[in-house]
């Protein structure tokens, strides 16, 4: 879902990359005859990666280039990691599960206080409590519900889950939210469903924002766009145009992307509190070129088509600064991090940061992604914005890379933590270093769980991570459907 019905977490996306990413992936997930044509997926840049509310106005002043006391930039923090627990999303001594939730694919991991929710391809979706290293439950209150998305409310400390049903041939999307403690107790019924006036048809969508504590829904049948409030859902207000292309959410603002017409296309900038106008104004376009992206941040516009160079627009004094097209290609998912006003780019396997005055800041060493396509619910990025955690291939000590995949086709990658400013690797979680293994099991300690899998096994097709800064646990998920807890 975040990535399609996982708008920015769009309907119910992980909140890392772009919205847009999310909103498709709720809908790509259930076929492929849903996939929107080749539109890029601008990754779920905020959702996750935004975890923090932006207050009004005032933010936090730039931080210097290289925070060298942060607590992330600290190797030991990660230092002597384990594998510590096992969690199969598929076994349930006393459930018989339907056909049709066979063994697939972890898509996403979130964790809120000390609950893991791991969500499968098959839509399938699992609770686990840390404390106990129990499964409490499924998430799915009924057989033929098959969940796309998750998105953890802060603001009221609820799961909120994004499904569609085989009884409306998974044709519209439904929210849910149920608190965290009727999830601890197994009460999922006392959950409620939200935006029941909408009409989520394909490609409709919701989409959570967390910068700003809002939901942004798009029935399609009548246009509709509405903007609710996070905190208790009451409808804030719509918008309803039929020229909208898309709307893209940042800090305190929209931006409505029309219809473009021959040369150019029309803009709008909105309140994101009350949807009033703020600004409206036409971006120039090459005649016959396909417009590959339109971002905002700040007052910061991105401007790229196919084959030309990259624009990066002030929209306050219309300032413009290119970027040649040969040094900045067009990226298959951005990030966008406020609290440093940098943006990072995702190319085929490499991570790039970039500031707004279009230059190339950071280029990672040894973060060669594992997926070639950003998905980024294989990558995390802190609070503070200083590291990136991801899946990564492993490189071979001082060996040529490129014979890496000789290794009869070596399923097997890292877990990468690099600092965002200085590109370089901190910590790895990697079956290369001797001293990772199967924490052992502490004296009495009758709650551990059973873990079958080596420590290789658990590195190898991992789909999905998630990082919890309070425990300081990483939490990979992979394609047999297993949940992996690593921490020291």
């Amino acid at each position: 879902m975040d990535h399609h019905h996982h708008h920015h977490h769009k309907a119910g996306v992980r909140g890392r990359l772009r919205v847009t990413a999310a909103r498709r992936r709720a809908w790509q997930q259930q076929s492929a005859c849903c996939k929107r044509p080749a539109r890029r997926d601008p990754v779920d840049t905020v959702r996750k990666f935004m975890r923090r509310e932006i207050g009004g106005g005032h933010r936090r002043p730039p931080r210097p280039a290289a925070p060298s006391t942060s607590a992330f930039s600290c190797p030991e923090k990660f230092r002597n990691f384990q594998l510590q627990e096992e969690y199969d999303t598929y076994d349930d001594p006393f459930v018989q599960l339907p056909l049709a939730w066979n063994r697939r694919r972890i898509i996403e991991i979130v964790a809120a206080r000390d609950l893991i929710f791991a969500l499968a391809e098959c839509g399938l979706c699992g609770a686990f409590n840390r404390t106990t290293n129990k499964r409490i439950c499924h998430l799915n209150i009924s057989p033929d519900e098959v969940i796309r998305s998750l998105f953890y409310n802060k603001n009221n400390d609820s799961l909120i889950t994004v499904s569609v049903y085989e009884s409306d041939r998974y044709s519209s999307l439904k929210c849910r939210t149920t608190p965290i403690e009727y999830i601890r107790r197994g009460q999922l019924h006392d959950g409620f469903p939200l935006f029941e006036t909408e009409s989520l048809k394909y490609p409709g969508f919701v989409e959570f924002d967390d910068v700003n504590g809002k939901v942004l829904t798009f029935s399609a049948h009548d246009s509709t766009y509405k903007v609710f409030d996070l905190k208790n859902y009451n409808f804030l207000y719509s918008i309803c145009d039929k020229d909208i292309q898309e709307i893209k959410i940042s800090p305190g603002i929209m931006l409505v992307i029309y219809q473009k017409a021959s040369n150019h296309v029309p803009l709008k900038i909105l309140s994101i509190e009350d949807g009033t106008t703020l600004k409206t104004f036409t971006q120039l376009l090459h005649r016959n070129r396909k417009v590959d992206f339109i971002e905002q941040f700040n007052e910061k516009l991105l401007v790229k088509q196919d084959k030309e160079n990259l624009q990066i627009i002030d929209v306050r004094n219309s300032g413009l600064i290119e970027v040649n097209k040969t040094e900045f290609m067009t990226p298959s998912a951005f990030i966008f991090l406020y609290e440093n006003n940098l943006f990072l780019t995702f190319c085929n396997r490499t991570v790039a940061a970039w500031n707004f005055r279009g230059e190339l800041v950071t280029s990672f060493d040894d973060h060669e992604l594992w997926h070639p396509n950003c998905n980024t619910n294989n990558i995390y990025i802190t609070a503070d914005q200083d590291l990136i955690i991801s899946y990564c291939k492993v490189s071979g000590g001082g060996t040529n890379d490129a014979d890496d995949e000789g290794q009869e086709g070596s399923r097997m990658g890292s877990i990468n933590m690099s600092n965002i400013f200085t590109g370089k690797c901190v910590a790895k979680i990697s079956a290369l270093d001797p001293t990772l293994m199967i924490a052992p099991r502490r004296k009495g300690d009758t709650s551990r769980s059973t873990i079958r899998s080596s420590v290789s096994d658990a590195l190898e097709d991992i789909t999905a991570l998630f990082y919890d800064e309070d425990r300081n646990e990483i939490y990979t998920g992979n394609s047999r459907g297993l949940v992996h807890v690593w921490s020291n």
